[in-house]
């Protein structure tokens, strides 16, 4: 089993979905890699050599950030947007979206469940 950036890679996938599995890899970064890399995109993951596996280890390590580090950078960025008040940042401290969706009926991925607001009826 292939162990790239402290993920381990499904033995039976293309190199190429195999890299999505980390974090901050998608397709087209995946496909970069193996041609600088030099290896075929539809290479399983257990027919890799230790030298393939060794030079695709560290071309990502050179050039991306991925996993940790990529998630540190995103938090620390966040949590810049909030100390300096912009909208993006309020969007943020209020669990809100962030990028303009509209609110009045959709949004309930940020938003979490529907809370059910009781009516309270005045006395007679």
């Amino acid at each position: 089993m292939a162990r790239i950036s402290g993920v381990d890679l499904p033995r039976n996938r293309n190199i190429e979905t195999a890299l999505t599995y980390i974090y901050g890899i998608g397709f087209t970064l995946s496909h970069k890699i193996l041609t600088e890399a030099g290896i075929d995109k539809q290479t399983k993951v257990k027919d890799l050599k230790d030298d393939e596996i060794a030079k695709i280890r560290d071309i990502i390590s050179k050039n991306y950030k991925v996993e940790g580090e990529l998630r540190s950078q995103q938090a620390i960025d966040i949590k810049r947007l909030m100390e300096i008040g912009s909208y993006r940042g309020l969007r943020h401290k209020k669990g809100l979206p962030v990028r303009g969706q509209r609110t009045n009926t959709n949004a309930r991925t940020r938003k979490g469940p529907r809370k059910t607001i009781g009516v309270k009826r005045g006395r007679k």
